[in-house]
Protein backbone atom coordinates (compact mmCIF):
# COMPACT_ATOMS: atom_id res chain seq x y z
CA UNK A 1 0.00 0.00 0.00
CA UNK A 2 1.14 3.54 -0.92
CA UNK A 3 -0.36 6.99 -0.34
CA UNK A 4 -1.08 8.47 -3.78
CA UNK A 5 -2.97 11.78 -4.45
CA UNK A 6 -6.47 11.60 -6.06
CA UNK A 7 -7.81 14.66 -7.41
CA UNK A 8 -12.01 15.10 -7.49
CA UNK A 9 -12.12 16.38 -11.71
CA UNK A 10 -15.49 17.90 -11.18
CA UNK A 11 -13.81 20.31 -8.89
CA UNK A 12 -10.41 20.79 -10.64
CA UNK A 13 -10.27 24.36 -11.93
CA UNK A 14 -7.32 23.87 -13.75
CA UNK A 15 -5.02 26.25 -12.22
CA UNK A 16 -1.95 24.08 -12.42
CA UNK A 17 -0.90 25.00 -9.21
CA UNK A 18 0.04 20.98 -8.14
CA UNK A 19 1.52 20.91 -10.99
CA UNK A 20 3.88 23.84 -10.17
CA UNK A 21 4.50 22.79 -6.23
CA UNK A 22 5.00 18.97 -7.32
CA UNK A 23 8.70 18.52 -6.25
CA UNK A 24 7.69 14.73 -7.39
CA UNK A 25 6.29 15.30 -10.91
CA UNK A 26 3.62 13.12 -10.44
CA UNK A 27 1.07 16.00 -12.04
CA UNK A 28 0.33 16.57 -15.40
CA UNK A 29 -2.16 18.68 -17.54
CA UNK A 30 -4.54 16.82 -19.31
CA UNK A 31 -6.69 19.86 -21.44
CA UNK A 32 -7.99 21.87 -18.99
CA UNK A 33 -7.62 20.11 -15.99
CA UNK A 34 -4.86 17.98 -13.80
CA UNK A 35 -4.12 14.48 -13.84
CA UNK A 36 -2.38 12.44 -11.75
CA UNK A 37 0.29 10.84 -14.29
CA UNK A 38 2.92 8.77 -11.92
CA UNK A 39 1.03 7.93 -8.40
CA UNK A 40 4.06 5.63 -7.56
CA UNK A 41 6.39 8.90 -7.49
CA UNK A 42 4.26 10.28 -5.03
CA UNK A 43 5.99 10.60 -1.57
CA UNK A 44 2.93 11.91 0.17
CA UNK A 45 4.41 15.25 1.22
CA UNK A 46 0.95 16.49 0.75
CA UNK A 47 2.05 19.84 -1.00
CA UNK A 48 -0.43 19.16 -3.60
CA UNK A 49 -3.42 19.26 -0.70
CA UNK A 50 -1.88 22.19 1.17
CA UNK A 51 -1.67 24.52 -1.94
CA UNK A 52 -4.93 23.15 -4.29
CA UNK A 53 -7.47 26.60 -3.74
CA UNK A 54 -10.49 24.75 -4.64
CA UNK A 55 -9.11 21.77 -1.93
CA UNK A 56 -10.19 19.04 -4.53
CA UNK A 57 -6.68 17.10 -3.88
CA UNK A 58 -7.08 13.76 -1.48
CA UNK A 59 -4.26 11.53 -0.34
CA UNK A 60 -5.19 7.73 -0.37
CA UNK A 61 -4.29 4.53 0.33
CA UNK A 62 -3.96 2.93 -2.60
CA UNK A 63 -2.06 -0.85 -4.27
CA UNK A 64 0.33 0.17 -6.70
Amino acid sequence: MKVVPYIDQEGCIGCAICVEVCPMGVFLMGGDKAVVMRPEACSGCGICVENCPVDVITLKWADL
